[in-house]
């Protein structure tokens, strides 16, 4: 299993006190499906991965959802994004 290096880096920058925020919770979950991503390349008949993989997705995209909503958490909700580089930025 291949780790990856950007996001260990990026939970090394977040302060150790701050583990229940909405950015720590999305970055862990993003490191969560990446590993599972890789696992079910080798493995495609691992139903029960695949499954605990929907379970993570759709538990981020709800957080995700939740700081999109709020006009104060707009910029936290973007830059969160960049920085995963998870979503594609619309360009008016």
């Amino acid at each position: 299993m291949i780790k990856n290096p950007f996001s260990v880096i990026f939970l090394k920058e977040e302060n150790e006190d701050n583990k229940g925020s909405v950015e720590f919770q999305v970055v862990s979950f993003t490191n969560r499906i990446r590993r599972l991503t890789s696992h079910l390349e080798l493995h495609k008949k691992d139903y029960l991965s695949q499954r605990g993989l929907r379970k993570i997705l759709g538990k981020r995209q709800r957080l995700l959802a939740y700081l999109s909503k709020k006009k104060k958490n707009r910029v936290r909700y973007k830059e969160l994004i960049g920085r995963l580089e998870i979503r594609e930025t619309k360009n008016h």
